[in-house]
């Protein structure tokens, strides 16, 4: 089984907000997913987001790809918070 780490788009109608989920690669985009991950809210003036990051490393051990807009969301959260509250959780 093929599984990817992406968003789920969730909340109101021109308001959106974001599930990190696991999901197999072959399902639709608004399905069932096997384990959520975390969150992120696009339109909060602060960076929103919460992933725990030792879900998303046993996932990306059993080889889970991540999607373009989560590859980059992550690469955002790096630049945005300093790398000793990123170990430190």
């Amino acid at each position: 089984m093929a599984v990817r780490i992406r968003l789920a788009r969730m909340g109101k109608k021109k308001k959106p907000s974001y599930r990190i989920v696991v999901v197999d690669s072959k399902k639709p985009r608004y399905t069932e997913f096997i384990d959520e991950i975390g969150y992120y809210d696009p339109l909060r003036n602060e960076l929103q987001t919460r992933i725990d990051l030792e879900k998303l490393k046993e996932w990306m051990k059993r080889g889970a790809e991540l999607t373009p807009a989560v590859s980059r969301l992550l690469k955002t959260i790096q630049r945005e918070i300093p790398q000793t509250e990123v170990n430190n959780g």
